[in-house]
């Protein structure tokens, strides 16, 4: 068995000299003096300071080496280690400095300068026309009042006298939920509310109830099968017709301007007495009904333009929802959105309204506003 390598000399192991560490160190400190980014120093770090430096492969020397002979190059080659790791984190501290400061000048963004948003959407003109309307009555010292959209038939019907043999009961115009027998319909119009109101409310009531109604009716030009309502409900002592139509002239000059309206008799089960509300043709104003040269595709030269129902609550409505009759009073009236939209804004297809269409919306909510 040989003994051990005594007469070994670890000057004549090259990459463990002296000389040799230097080298490497002095290797290592200018190439992360020449690195100008962080990435190029990046790539030095790799070279000179990573597990395939010239430094790290002498290092793996040192355990070939006889005992006596591994202090002195374990020591030499941990200095140069040192040297190099405190010559990096200087540089990267120098380097990441000047990147900041370079990015700070070339990426500065003017906070003044005008700039175009990119647009994010537009309130639906029937929503704003829905708030419009119903800001007019809460400035009366009105409610706004709400209810389910899926409603029982008695308030849909029975309880404002719409007997079980009119023919909107039957399923060719309304909408049930579920079987017929089950009674739920999806509300035919914002009248439930009404008489939720005179089932819950105190007395006197001054409401006005907007909302989405359901009809199995066509989907064209001037018909929806999901469209809104908004209809008002006064019940007082001593309220008459001519509450009625003093309530309805100065919502139509609110929405209309300098407008008026007309009240033809009508029957609806709910009121009596009852009258259409008829608003003048705010294109022609009456002037196409003697001139028929000039004829008006609005009103069709008629002067009038039909808006909505309106009548005296009837007393059986009344006392359907324990309200004596003896005693109070009231009127109601309704009429659709979606109507009065077309006639503020001249809105030509109720389609458009339904169809998501975010550049009808922002055409029309200024006016509806």
């Amino acid at each position: 068995m040989s003994g051990p390598n005594t007469n070994y000399d670890p000057v004549e192991v090259t990459p463990l000299t002296a000389e040799s560490v230097q080298a490497m160190v002095d290797a290592a400190l200018a190439s992360f003096a020449a690195a100008e980014t962080l990435a190029d120093l990046k790539s030095a770090r790799i070279a000179h300071a990573g597990d395939r430096s010239p430094l790290a492969l002498a290092n793996r020397e040192i355990g070939a080496l006889p005992p006596a002979a591994r202090k002195d190059a374990g020591a030499r080659v941990g200095k140069a280690r040192g040297e190099i790791q405190q010559a990096l984190a200087a540089r990267e501290a120098e380097v990441g400095a000047a990147e900041l400061e370079r990015a700070l000048v070339e990426e500065r963004v003017d906070v003044t300068v005008p700039v175009d948003v990119a647009p994010i959407g537009a309130v639906h003109p029937i929503t704003a026309l829905m708030d419009v309307l119903g800001d007019v009555f809460v400035s009366m010292g009105w409610e706004i009042a709400e209810g389910p959209e899926a409603e029982a038939a008695w308030l849909n019907f029975d309880a404002l006298n719409i007997g079980p043999d009119h023919p909107a009961r039957g399923t060719t115009d309304t909408l049930f939920v579920g079987d017929v027998e089950n009674n739920i319909v999806l509300r035919t119009h914002t009248s439930p509310v009404q008489a939720r109101s005179m089932l819950d409310r105190p007395l006197p009531i001054y409401v006005v109830c907007p909302g989405k109604v359901y009809r199995a009716d066509e989907f064209d030009a001037t018909h929806v099968p999901v469209f809104h309502q908004i209809e008002g409900l006064v019940v007082d002592k001593g309220i008459s017709m001519a509450h009625l139509v003093g309530t309805l002239q100065h919502l139509a000059k609110v929405m209309f301007g300098d407008i008026e309206i007309r009240i033809r008799p009508n029957y609806f089960p709910f009121t009596e007495p009852s009258a259409e509300l008829d608003l003048e043709c705010f294109v022609c104003h009456g002037a196409s009904v003697n001139d028929p040269a000039n004829p008006c595709r609005t009103c069709s030269s008629e002067g009038w333009i039909e808006w909505g129902g309106c009548g005296v609550v009837n007393p059986r409505v009344l006392t359907a929802c324990g309200i004596d009759a003896e005693v109070y009073s009231g009127f109601a009236f309704g009429m659709g959105v979606e109507r009065s939209l077309m006639f503020r804004n001249n809105a030509a297809d109720m389609r458009d309204m339904v169809e998501g269409d975010v550049r009808f919306s922002r055409s029309l909510v200024g006016g509806a506003r």
